[in-house]
């Protein structure tokens, strides 16, 4: 079972059998770990961590002052794409990326494209330029567009079970309306499948008092 301590960054040296993770509650990317965590049911202790105020002693776990950051004994892993990967590898029930080694390429390069084409778009979000700001909303809904057939073709994307790929697409979908983007009815698809994540257990699990759901 998951639990929460905000003083974890004093008491790690004494939780070394316990894994921690040092938590970003409005970071997209903290989401993604902690729902592959509760998906899992690994046992951690969460510590949330204001990413615009590092603590100066946080710098001796992480000296890239990144969050999120997990620690586990002795290793340190700063990068939420590798702290998922070691997740699902250092505990392998259920799996989250396919056996088989055609279709887990085809998992990789979708999360590679999603990296590349989707994430970077957030940077933009609050320029103090509006038209920077809207032409980034506006091309996330045309690249999240661009897979509804994938939405419409599977109960999750490009699988009949939840998967990593889900892990990565769910935490930024449940933002949009956060981040002041609306699907038109085009979307339909989209908006459907995240109601189905939404109702997982391990999603409900990890979401913070600061998340909400968007009611249709």
């Amino acid at each position: 079972m998951l639990t929460r301590d905000d003083s974890a960054l004093e008491q790690i040296s004494n939780r070394k059998s316990v894994m921690t993770l040092f938590n970003d509650p409005e970071s997209i990317f903290s989401h993604m770990v902690r729902l592959v965590l509760f998906e899992k049911g690994i046992a951690v202790n969460i510590c949330d961590v204001d990413a615009n105020d590092i603590p100066e002693d946080f710098q001796e776990i992480n000296p890239y002052g990144t969050i999120p950051t997990l620690v586990d004994r002795e290793l340190i892993v700063y990068d939420y794409k590798l702290i998922i990967d070691y997740l699902d590898e250092r505990f392998p029930h259920p799996p989250l990326m396919p056996v088989d080694p055609v279709v887990r390429a085809q998992f990789r390069i979708a999360l590679y494209r999603i990296n590349q084409d989707w994430f970077p778009l957030l940077d933009n979000f609050y320029s103090a330029d509006a038209k920077v700001a809207k032409k980034s909303k506006d091309d996330l809904v045309s690249a999240i567009l661009s897979t509804t057939d994938i939405f419409k073709s599977y109960p999750y994307f490009l699988s009949e079970d939840f998967s990593m790929l889900d892990c990565i697409i769910a935490p930024l979908l449940h933002k949009l309306n956060d981040l002041g983007i609306e699907l038109p009815r085009s979307g339909n698809a989209v908006k459907d499948y995240l109601k189905r994540v939404a109702d997982r257990d391990s999603f409900k699990a990890s979401l913070n008092q600061i998340d909400f759901f968007i009611e249709e």
